[in-house]
């Protein structure tokens, strides 16, 4: 049966190179089913960002959420991308209805940046900003790792209709291999195609690229789409706006529906919802505006 939905670690264990692989099919199905994708461009740079996220999230230890965010001024206006500690993933797109361009820098226009965000139960918030000057979201990825952490690191992310996928290399810290393996690795991991990284397993995709090489393969861990979105969490963003701003929504109409951008779900508070939630607020401790 073949490997979806799911993140599979690996490690070179004479090189002091680690690697993971995600391969989405009904996660990244359900993930972009809510969104608005004008093309095909636009439809492939968000698979790649969910399956860039997921990639970079399995870099650390944490509980929490990873929230990747692209920005730009250009046909594209932004892009998230979100993982969990507990392989849960949601994105969303927002674009104009034209987009005429092919590649992620040129869609961003001038001034585009990539944030992304830790949110984690057990530490502050962690936030790491890099411009968006390269081509692609795997460079612009390997920049901010040479900037953040200095560790040589290389993505390859390709997304059609049915798949999105990546592959994700990284020099271990504080290892003291020969630069010549790195590159080496990396040589043969550009040989690899998108036909091949959407269509072939872990095993054989590392076998086909790195057959020479001792790989070690760790197990899968399952990927899908889920939104963190609730009630709670709708009121307490709807408490903060105030009851100034609420009463002058509801002066206009009975009453103060939201969407989810993620998943598409409706929350409606009529007059009577508004007033206990003003009486007694509810208060969402670090929520961000990707975090309903």
């Amino acid at each position: 049966m073949k490997q979806q939905d799911c993140l599979r670690r690996f490690l070179f264990e004479e090189l002091g190179v680690r690697g993971e692989w995600v391969r989405l099919n009904q996660s990244w199905r359900h993930a972009k089913q809510h969104q608005v994708l004008v093309n095909h461009a636009v439809e492939s740079q968000l698979g790649q960002a969910l399956a860039a996220v997921v990639l970079v999230s399995a870099t650390i230890k944490f509980k929490g959420a990873m929230i990747m965010q692209i920005q730009g001024g250009g046909q594209l206006k932004a892009l998230v991308a979100q993982a969990t500690s507990e392989g849960n993933i949601r994105g969303l797109v927002r674009s104009e209805a034209i987009v005429s361009e092919d590649h992620l820098l040129a869609m961003l226009g001038e001034g585009g940046r990539l944030v992304l965000t830790v949110e984690s139960e057990n530490a502050e918030p962690y936030q790491g900003i890099v411009g968006v000057t390269e081509q692609s979201l795997a460079d612009v990825l390997k920049t901010y790792f040479v900037q953040s952490e200095q560790l040589e690191t290389r993505l390859w992310l390709f997304a059609n209709e049915d798949y999105a996928a990546g592959l994700f290399l990284q020099e271990l810290p504080m290892d003291s291999q020969d630069k010549v393996e790195w590159q080496r690795i990396q040589m043969l991991a550009d040989t690899i195609t998108e036909k091949e990284i959407l269509a072939l397993d872990c095993e054989q995709l590392l076998h086909r690229l790195f057959h020479e090489d001792k790989v070690r393969l760790y197990d899968p861990q399952p990927i899908e789409f889920k939104c963190s979105c609730s009630r709670q969490k709708i009121a307490g963003t709807l408490t903060a706006l105030g009851r100034s701003e609420l009463d002058s929504i509801l002066l206009e109409r009975e009453t103060v529906e939201v969407d989810c951008q993620f998943c598409g779900a409706q929350y409606c508070f009529d007059r009577i919802d508004v007033e206990s939630l003003l009486t007694n607020p509810v208060i969402n401790d670090n929520e961000s505006p990707t975090r309903h």
